[in-house]
């Protein structure tokens, strides 16, 4: 069996000993040659409309959500406190980034090849970051001004419960339009000015997009879940007060978590699933469908561009109607219509027949089928495994259906066996998922005999399920704003009876649509990888030509004892991911109890309402340690490719990339759904069920959803971003690491010094991470009360 077998026109045939040479011109060679034309300029100047368009639409529902009303001055004063918040936390973030983005910058620029796409990459490296970081922060923005929004809109008379589901919607809709617009744009202005070149200089873009996001979420889901855990330990269960109750002291920053990671995190981690797949589909469209390939990957996320338009608008419920029925109609119909227009396109702009083509090579002009009919259904499937994705998550994490109810029954027994049903929900689900995308993969793998045709064909799926983007982080967005709203009403004490209602159903319907948009952004990872792993095998084609040389047999097949011990590292880089970002969780989380401790001991008065909580403090200690984190988890996504390369060489390497694929789809499934599961069963039994709040139940729940913030929150919609950076970077170091491996150029003293410089960063990255111990004692948790990134509380 070979697991690193290059694209047929540019390659060898599988399970054969490789040729000193190719015989045939490489892709990138045949890429570079493609031009444009008249026709193909005006379809992308055509999808760069679209794409502006998307951006204009995003700024018509800025100002209807903007234009809502914003409730009683208390209510303001306490959104206030969390825009700061977030706004600070975001600007030293950034602050933090641009440094690490400028020695990428650098790096990538010393990559080899020609000047100009070393140029571009290194150019489009920033733009994908930029574009990520704006997003991102946008998401933020927006959504710390929606929530005080949405609060209001629950008090208002007459449909009061419509309302405030469509300005959180909307909120939503702001975000994915703006991701769809900016990926679309982003892309389409690479293959504008580069053509043929295009693949490779977006590998920049993508690298870019794809390494901020994964700093945004483990930030974000560090700071989040800190406070979360925090506020949750030492207000419910130790003093027995509500969540959002304005005396604990945590309240806030768990609300400025709320936005920092759910909203600006996971904004940022569909934007680079997007920019991302469209990097895969246009560097394997052109092996594919030659000039073709490089154009049909953009019509198909314009197509999604207008379907999100339409799923953004027609979402409302109906009376009597669960929010969540509603938002998932939308979704359905949106879908719907993606698949219908894009079979649509893919009839009227690819050919009947591979002979039709232009710009691939003849053995791909000789394959039989018809490349209309396999690009239809290729992203149909990708559309169907969206909504087989939602609804197998929805199962598993809805408070209505028996998962969630059976870890909610669980709690009559205590904790531990709330965590134990917790952890056997993930692990199922895990299974189901992992089984579904697997399905899609192969089928669209199965639409050709040809290996070029059939990854293509995979990334198609990924754009199919692009499609669907636009609605999936208008759902995402929607979770954090009501959970947001309803702490806000809480905190200010205006949270009358229905209101309370709406903003607990909307809240529970957002933590069901935030565990959807993880499981369905699981699955893109997954396609995007798995399209990525093409992309790398072709980048080893084209360099094993540049420098004359071959592999030996053993080097690719599966079954080699050095492939299989890359297999395993591979698997076990993304268990230690998790692990650090779940231990600071941990730390951060420790701080936070001790500090909002403190307060309720030196300051009695905080208990009977006289004195007010040192709100700042505790953002402070979640700003200090989610930002301290970030260095570690992101040298180990980096650095780990470039030891495994250079140490162990190509086929090794290919290993690596498909452990961390299969074991990465298996523990970020499982984590997204066993603390969702988590979280749902705590609102259960808050709604009432097994005693109540208060109860000994809730206690339980409580302490299984504590355990369950950064599964669901932090590790596991880390590990998403984190598949795509490691493959990016294996793609852009598989040229240096064929020519250090494989040519006599460079003597194996300097690729052993390499990495092993690599190793040795990531062990000292992991040590100074891990000598923060977990054991934080309450002299820590007040450090750094100079570090100041909030000065007042509402």
């Amino acid at each position: 069996m070979s697991l690193l077998t290059p694209v047929q026109q540019g390659g060898w045939a599988q399970g054969a000993a490789p040729p000193s040479s190719p015989p045939r011109m490489d892709l990138a060679q045949r890429a570079a040659g493609i031009e444009l034309g008249a026709t193909e300029y005006t379809v992308v100047g055509a999808v760069m409309v679209i794409a502006l368009a998307a951006l204009a639409f995003g700024y018509v529902l800025i100002r209807e959500v903007l234009a809502a009303g914003q409730g009683t001055a208390k209510m303001q004063d306490i959104a206030k406190a969390v825009q700061e918040g977030a706004s600070a936390y975001l600007n030293r973030q950034f602050r933090t980034l641009a440094i690490f983005a400028v020695i990428v910058f650098l790096l990538l620029f010393a990559l080899p090849g020609e000047p100009a796409e070393r140029i571009g990459r290194s150019i489009f490296f920033l733009f994908g970051a930029a574009f990520s970081a704006a997003i991102g922060y946008l998401g933020m923005w927006l959504s710390t001004r929606a929530n005080v929004r949405v609060a209001a809109a629950s008090r208002e008379s007459g449909a009061a419960r419509e309302k405030a589901m469509r300005v959180a919607f909307r909120t939503g809709g702001v975000v994915g339009m703006t991701t769809v617009g900016l990926g679309l744009f982003g892309a389409a202005l690479v293959v504008l000015v580069y053509a043929g070149g295009a693949p490779r200089v977006l590998e920049g873009f993508g690298f870019g997009a794809a390494l901020l996001a994964m700093f945004m979420r483990v930030g974000g889901g560090i700071f989040t879940k800190a406070a979360d855990v925090g506020a949750d330990l030492v207000g419910k269960v130790e003093h027995n007060i509500p969540e959002d109750d304005p005396r604990n002291a945590a309240t806030i920053a768990d609300n400025v978590g709320d936005n920092v990671g759910d909203c600006a995190g996971m904004a940022a981690d569909l934007f680079e699933s997007y920019a991302v797949t469209l990097v895969a589909s246009l560097i394997l469209g052109t092996a594919a469908f030659g000039l073709h390939g490089l154009l049909f990957p953009l019509i198909v996320p314009a197509i999604g561009v207008l379907t999100a338009v339409i799923g953004v608008y027609i979402t409302h419920a109906r009376s009597g109607e669960s929010a969540l029925t509603a938002i998932n109609r939308s979704f359905y119909i949106s879908a719907g219509i993606s698949a219908v227009l894009c079979a649509v396109a893919a009839m009227l702009y690819l050919p009947s027949t591979f002979a039709g083509l232009t710009g691939v090579s003849e053995e791909i002009r000789g394959t039989a089928g018809s490349p209309a009919l396999i690009a239809l259904v290729a992203v149909v499937i990708g559309i169907l495994l969206a909504v087989v994705i939602l609804k197998l998550t929805g199962y598993f994490t809805a408070t209505e259906n028996r998962p969630v109810r059976d870890v909610g029954q669980s709690s009559r027994t205590g904790a531990a066996t709330v965590i134990l049903s917790g952890l056997s929900v993930g692990f199922e689900s895990a299974v189901y998922t992992a089984l579904v995308i697997g399905v899609a993969v192969f089928a669209a793998f199965a639409l050709s005999g040809s290996l070029a045709v059939s990854l293509f064909a995979i990334a198609l799926a990924g754009c199919g399920l692009l499609t669907t983007v636009g609605v999936i982080v208008a759902m995402d967005t929607f979770g954090p704003v009501a959970d947001n709203a309803q702490g806000i009403a809480e905190m200010s004490e205006e949270d009358e009876d229905e209101s309370a209602k709406i903003l607990t159903e909307l809240d529970a319907v957002g933590n069901t649509t935030k565990a959807i948009t993880k499981g369905i952004a699981i699955a893109t990872a997954v396609l995007a990888a798995t399209a990525l792993f093409g992309s790398y095998t072709d980048a080893i084609t084209a360099a094993l030509a540049d420098v004359a040389g071959s592999l030996r047999p053993t080097e690719y097949f599966v079954y080699a004892p050095d492939v299989l011990v890359g297999v395993v590292i591979g698997a076990a880089v993304v268990f230690l991911f998790a692990g650090l970002a779940i231990n600071a969780v941990s730390r951060a989380a420790g701080a936070v109890v001790y500090e909002v401790r403190r307060q309720f001991r030196d300051s009695p008065g905080i208990m009977d309402g006289t004195t007010r909580p040192e709100y700042g403090r505790v953002v402070d200690i979640c700003t200090r340690d989610s930002l301290r984190e970030l260095a570690t988890p992101g040298l180990l996504a980096v650095l780990a490719p470039i030891a495994v390369g250079f140490g162990l060489g190509v086929g090794p390497l290919a290993g690596y990339l498909a452990g961390a694929i299969a074991t990465g789809t298996l523990m970020a499934i499982f984590l997204a759904n066993s603390g969702g599961a988590w979280d749902n069963s705590k609102k259960l039994v808050e709604d009432g069920y097994h005693g109540g709040k208060g109860s000994e139940a809730h206690s339980a729940t409580v302490i299984g959803d504590t355990v369950g913030d950064p599964f669901k929150d932090t590790a596991g919609p880390a590990i998403n971003p984190l598949l795509k950076v490691m493959n990016l970077v294996s793609v852009l170091i598989a040229p240096a690491v064929v020519f250090m491996t494989v040519g006599d150029a460079v003597p194996s003293p300097v690729r052993y010094g390499i990495a092993l410089l690599a190793v040795l960063v990531i062990v000292a990255a992991i040590v100074v991470s891990k000598r923060r111990s977990t054991a934080i004692d309450e002299s820590s948790a007040t450090d750094g009360e100079d570090d100041k990134v909030v000065n007042g509380a509402p």
